[in-house]
Formats: structure tokens, sequence, C-alpha cells
């Protein structure tokens, strides 16, 4: 397992829809492996492929307190969607900024595993924002993407002084 580089917003690459999966091989499972791997080292309870510069739809989420319940999908797609919550959501690729961000209270996501076989599962709470979160990245959008324009012109001004400053 390695620890993959995770692209910071404004980088463009970080708004390229990812491609399906059309097989999972020994590739994707790496690929799988070191975005958990990269995603527990952050430390973060979500990361899309896109995020690591590979345009695969493939996320791994991980909400639990002891890190021990990895959930990977491969080519998640929200199948439904019910109500409206507000929670505080922070993004790998946009460190160090937290924003209230709107999204469906439950949703159902339809997916494959590891293994190819199919699998639906329903969430509510920090999972679903999560998935959504996630879900989002494969489309090529942002969690910042959601908030008014001044703010996305604001955060992308501040990330990209700090970005300056540091390289």
């Amino acid at each position: 397992m390695a620890l993959l580089d995770i692209l910071e917003y404004p980088d463009p690459r970080l708004n390229r829809p990812a491609t399906p999966i059309v097989r999972v091989n020994k590739d994707i499972l790496r690929l799988a492996d070191d975005m958990a791997e990269t995603m527990y080292d952050a430390p973060g309870i979500g990361l899309a492929a896109p995020q690591v510069a590979a345009g695969q739809q493939l996320i791994v989420v991980d909400i639990s307190e002891n890190r021990n319940e990895l959930l990977t999908l491969v080519n998640p797609e929200i199948i439904e969607a019910h109500g409206i919550e507000e929670m505080k959501e922070g993004c790998l690729s946009v460190p160090g900024v937290y924003e209230l961000v709107q999204r469906a209270e439950r949703i159902k996501v339809r997916a494959q595993d590891l293994q190819g076989k199919p699998l639906e599962l329903e969430a509510d709470g920090l999972l679903a924002v999560c998935l959504q979160h996630e879900i989002d990245h494969l489309h090529g959008r942002i969690f910042v993407e959601h908030l008014s324009r001044l703010k996305q012109n604001l955060i992308r001004k501040k990330l990209t002084k700090r970005q300056r400053q540091a390289g």
C-alpha cells in the first residue's frame, strides 16, 4: 500500500467527471487499498478517486469512531433521495475549510463491491452526507460549489494564496 497525493481545490482535475469502472482488476484493488490508507492517514472519513488524480468511479468511506468499518464502492450512484438536512462539511481537497451544506437527509445508493457484486444500501445522517459528498466528486463537483459564489471566491483566493506561499 502507498500514500497518495491529494489534489487541492481549485485544481481543475477535481472538476473532471470520473469514468465508470468496467471491471475490478488488481489495479483497482490496489487503488482502493491506497485510497483507504490515504484517507485514514489524512485523517478523513471519505475519499473519492478523482481526489487522488485517478479518474475512476471509486470511493472509500469510514465514519466509524474506531476506523474499522471501511466501505468501498465501485460506480456508486444515488437512486433515491429524501428530505433535506444541513450539516457542516469539510474536504481533504479543501483543507481547513468547513461550511454548512444542504443535502438529502436519506438516500439509497446502488454500487458494486470490490468483487464486482451489485449492492444497494440506504443511509441517513453522517453516512448519507459523506456518500453524497464523495459521489459529488465522481461528477466533478466539490462541496464548496454548494455555497454562494461569494464564499466560493473567498475560499478559492484563500487556498490559492496558501498554495503559493507553500510552494
